[in-house]
């Protein structure tokens, strides 16, 4: 029996487990690439988590601290290395009204909520369920999600105007803005060309910081944004009334916050393991976020989850293992601590660069090319998802194409169900069925039969067919009493034993067959009470 514990993720991290590897695989050339991959994504994490935080009506360093714990929590016991995870856009907009009607304190009450959710969901093995993403779904999905960080980089070329309004940059420093951030684009894609020594996207953050400092070239950096010095986060309880009313207000955003947080996490899952090669680890990752969280929310942090853009950097950087997560939070809390003063003299264009090209990596060309060869559902969906999660957000596109997909999918299944008719030298009439009989399918079911000009004796083979739900027993059932009404004799053929079972109870005819198939119809029926449940 299976008995829900968290023994089975709280497991001892060896070196080689930590690394997402064996002993042999971890080298001196790789502990370097995991190192520099982990800087890299620290320094892309700044302005992200100071970004978001401004979304979420936070201080930068509720951001920053959130960056820092979930990135650290989910590397060390995440369900796939080499994922990174930390402060989010979909979780902040959210999060904004929750800050604006009850204050931050209400906040952390909510990101504790969100992650025991997440681990339950983790605990019960919930993340299961994103197998029933469609590839279509993931496609719209990795694209809308590359459309969005995208329209996140352009905001760094708005400069404060007359009255405080940001206003868009013209002439000069727009042009040194836009070249600075060519330059971080044309390092990153030339550099891989030449050597691998060290990741492109640090080289191109490198080279562009020095040249910004060293001639001392007017262009926004990331100090500008805020400061992101700071201590230690230290624990502290959420000063929140503990009381029904409170429940009242957290409990709804904890549940929004939670699955959002899953599903950006989980589908971000599935995308690494596809350039990484792993696979499995879902309800894994649900109990690392969900841990991730209530820490988060006991140490001041605003919650978070996988970041899509961050992943893509690390793993295009080299960045394979646990370590290069690791390194990542570490490094972010260097820069909160002592580093502060020289993070944020880095140029914001320089970590744009960066950004777009991670948003060239991240979108899926492949699917403008099968656009048009693939079925209009398909393309329909694809461009739906990746619509929807432009104009609102992740989870609610992901929804939105799961539901879109299924209803597709069982209007085609309802379509397929026809029958092929013949009589016996006897006289009796045979419809052999065709498709699944299923609530969609009823009707059409239902169309097939003529029982006022049938014979005396009528024979339904389910052979090909397969009865998949209650509302399919019932079209049995509503048939079989046609047949009845008329003084007519309906049999049925190869059906599985629990439709034997239930039609039985039923009154109606089943006959026996050696090759009735065995699979289980999705109903439940209850012998103490004799009805469905």
């Amino acid at each position: 029996m299976f008995k829900p514990s968290l023994a089975s993720f709280a497991r001892k991290i060896s070196i080689p487990e930590m690394a997402g590897g064996n002993a042999n695989d971890f080298t001196p050339s790789r502990l370097k690439t995991e190192i520099l991959s982990g800087l890299t994504v620290a320094l892309a994490l700044v302005p992200e988590a100071v970004a978001f935080s401004f979304v979420a009506g936070v201080h930068p360093l509720v951001g920053l601290y959130a960056a820092f714990i979930v990135g650290m929590v989910t590397a060390l016991i995440g369900g796939r290395p080499g994922m990174i995870s930390g402060a989010t856009g979909a979780l902040a907009v959210v999060m904004v009204s929750l800050v604006a009607s009850h204050g931050v304190e209400y906040l952390f009450a909510t990101v504790v909520l969100m992650g025991i959710l997440q681990i339950l969901a983790g605990i019960f093995k919930l993340g299961k369920f994103i197998r029933l993403v469609p590839h279509p779904v993931m496609l719209g999905f990795v694209n809308g999600l590359a459309i969005v960080i995208f329209m996140a980089q352009l905001t760094q070329f708005k400069v404060p105007g007359v009255g405080g309004d940001l206003v868009w940059m013209s002439g000069t420093p727009l042009f040194i803005m836009l070249g600075l951030v060519a330059l971080t684009m044309i390092i990153i894609w030339g550099l891989p060309k030449i050597t691998s020594i060290i990741p492109a996207p640090l080289a191109g953050i490198l080279v562009v910081a020095v040249l910004v400092i060293t001639l001392g070239i007017e262009v926004p950096r990331v100090g500008d944004m805020a400061s992101i010095q700071g201590g230690l986060p230290n624990f502290h309880i959420p000063m929140v009334p503990i009381n029904f009313e409170t429940l009242q207000v957290i409990v709804p955003y904890a549940f929004i916050l939670a699955a959002i947080g899953l599903i950006e996490s989980l589908l971000t899952l599935n995308l690494v393991g596809e350039i990484t090669g792993k696979r499995g680890g879902a309800s894994q990752e649900c109990v690392a976020q969900g841990i991730a969280n209530t820490i988060t929310g006991f140490f001041g942090g605003m919650g978070g989850c996988a970041m899509i853009g961050q992943s893509m950097i690390n793993v295009k950087s080299g960045g394979r293992t646990r370590l290069s997560g690791i390194i990542a939070a570490l490094f972010l809390l260097i820069f909160i601590l002592a580093a502060s003063d020289l993070i944020e003299q880095i140029p914001l264009a320089a970590l744009v660069g960066v950004m777009f090209m991670v948003v060239i990596g991240t979108f899926a060309w492949q699917s403008l090319a099968i656009l048009l060869r693939i079925p209009l559902t398909d393309a329909l969906v694809m461009v739906l998802v990746t619509v929807v999660t432009v104009l609102t957000d992740l989870a609610i596109a992901v929804i939105v194409g799961v539901i879109v997909s299924a209803l597709a999918y069982a209007w085609n299944n309802a379509t397929r169900i026809h029958a092929r008719t013949h009589e016996t030298p006897e006289g009796v009439k045979v419809y052999q069925i065709d498709g699944p009989l299923f609530f969609g399918s009823t009707e059409g079911f239902a169309e097939l039969f003529n029982p006022d000009d049938d014979p005396s004796l009528v024979i339904v083979d389910f052979m090909n067919s397969r009865v998949a739900d209650q509302s399919a027993l019932q079209a049995i059932e509503d048939l079989a009493s046609k047949y009845e009404s008329r003084n007519k004799e309906l049999q049925l053929r190869h059906l599985s034993r629990h439709c034997h079972r239930l039609l039985n109870r039923a009154g109606q005819l089943v006959i026996d067959a050696d090759d009735d198939p065995d699979y289980e119809v999705a109903v439940d029926y209850s012998i103490k009470t004799g009805s469905f449940g």
